[in-house]
């Protein structure tokens, strides 16, 4: 008898965890074909009362959005805040009524999102969701994933190697190392000297190679020497960064010497120099180049 009541305890066990084996990969099953719908193919009617509770939660942060209508508006300002949109679920599992999520999502920055203006930035972030099942439909997210990443991707905040980019551009050019100079610009670099400067001839100048011959190589040909001092490095907003200095130099056909306060603005993007501006005293330049 005693080996009779085992053998039912154990099938009623296997039986139970086929179960529920059963139901998580239904649970996955649905979950994907939900949020693919939404995200990849723009179906907001997709959150509804077939695949959500009527009082699902979402927890980003501090924030909890309570309620049907709450998360269909949270998740349309995806939508309406990005085109291009890629949204990959590059893992999912689940165990009982969890399910852990670890996605992907890539889009471009070209509608107002949560307030926030179009920058046409590309944005490509990954994270984690935990996720809570009842009756097989989505009660709970958590999202869990580098907010500050976002921001930097968006423009809201600036890329902390920013500064360190710059300097090295400083440097670089104190040895005069031009190709490591060149090296931190962007290939489509627009480069803008001061308007009154003799080399803003060429304004824009884009590409390194059009810096080079525009700027640097005059700079070379026209100066004995010409070095910048007491740099001082600005972290901004926005992914620039705000250099102030005074270029040290001395021109090859009068001899005259240069002494002049000038500023220089940089943009960058993932870590490559996109734009540049500068601003100098025109007219000490202009008096040195008669």
């Amino acid at each position: 008898m005693r080996y009779f009541i085992y053998a039912v305890f154990t099938l009623l066990l296997l039986t139970s965890c086929g179960q529920n084996d059963a139901q998580v990969a239904k649970d996955l099953a649905m979950y994907k074909s939900t949020w693919d719908a939404v995200m990849n193919e723009g179906k907001l009617e997709e959150i509804n009362e077939t695949n959500f509770t009527t009082d699902v939660v979402s927890v980003s942060g501090a924030e909890e959005i309570k309620g049907l209508d709450a998360f269909r508006d949270y998740y349309g300002n995806f939508l309406t805040g990005f085109s291009d949109i890629e949204f990959t679920l590059l893992d999912a599992f689940g165990q009982g009524d969890k399910i852990v999520k670890h996605w992907r999502f890539q889009g471009k920055h070209t509608g107002e999102f949560f307030g926030i203006p179009a920058s046409g930035n590309d944005v490509d972030l990954k994270g984690v969701t935990l996720v809570e099942m009842r009756g097989g439909k989505i009660a709970r997210e958590e999202d869990i994933m580098d907010n500050d990443a976002m921001y930097r991707q968006l423009g809201l905040t600036s890329d902390p190697g920013n500064v360190a980019v710059v300097d090295a551009i400083y440097k670089a050019f104190a040895t005069g190392d031009m190709p490591s100079v060149l090296g931190a610009l962007d290939a489509k670099v627009v480069w803008n000297e001061a308007e009154g400067n003799e080399m803003a001839d060429g304004n824009p100048y884009i590409g390194p190679d059009a810096v080079l011959q525009g700027v640097f190589a005059r700079i070379g040909a026209d100066h004995e020497y010409f070095n910048v001092k007491d740099i001082e490095l600005h972290d901004m907003s926005s992914n620039q960064v705000l250099a102030t200095l005074r270029y040290d130099a001395k021109r090859k056909k009068n001899g005259q010497l240069i002494d002049a306060q000038a500023a220089h603005l940089y943009t960058l993007k993932d870590g490559k120099v996109v734009a540049f501006q500068q601003y100098v005293d025109t007219k000490q330049l202009a008096e040195a180049a008669k």
